[in-house]
C-alpha cells in the first residue's frame, strides 16, 4: 500500500516537469510553440528563449563566450507543425561571463523551411 502511495507521488511530482507548452507570437505573426518534452537520442539543449523574427529562427542559449550556431545540430521533424530540435555538439569551454547567455539565428532557408512555416521548437526550457 505505502509503495504504491509513493508511486504516486513521484508520478505526480514529476509530471509538471516532464510535459509543458509554451507558446510564443511574435509581431510578424508567426507562431512558435516550445514543447518541453523528453526526446530518445542525444539530449536538446536546455534554451532560455525561442521565436521566429524577420525571417529567422532566433535562440538565447548560454554561454561561456565562444557559442555559436555553427556549434549546434538543428534537426528538423516533418510533422505537422514542423519540430526543430537544436542539439549542441561542441561544448564552449571559454571563461567568459555571460548572464543572459546569446541569441543564434537560423534563416528559414538554413533550415530548409518555406517562410511562414508553422513550426515548434521541441527543447526544454531553463
Amino acid at each position: 500500500m505505502m509503495r504504491g502511495l509513493r508511486i504516486l507521488a513521484v508520478g505526480a511530482l514529476a509530471a509538471p516537469l516532464l510535459a509543458g507548452c509554451v507558446i510564443y507570437d511574435s509581431e510578424a505573426g508567426e507562431n512558435v510553440s516550445v514543447n518541453v518534452s523528453r526526446r530518445d537520442g542525444p539530449p536538446a539543449e536546455a534554451i532560455r528563449e525561442a521565436r521566429f523574427a524577420d525571417g529567422a529562427l532566433v535562440a538565447r542559449v548560454d554561454s561561456n563566450g565562444c557559442t555559436q550556431a555553427s556549434d549546434f545540430e538543428v534537426s528538423i521533424a516533418d510533422n505537422d507543425p514542423t519540430e526543430i530540435t537544436l542539439r549542441r555538439t561542441k561544448q564552449d569551454l571559454c571563461k567568459a561571463l555571460v548572464p543572459d547567455g546569446v541569441e543564434l539565428r537560423w534563416t528559414y532557408a538554413e533550415l530548409g523551411l518555406e517562410p511562414g512555416t508553422p513550426a515548434r521548437i521541441v527543447n526544454p526550457l531553463k
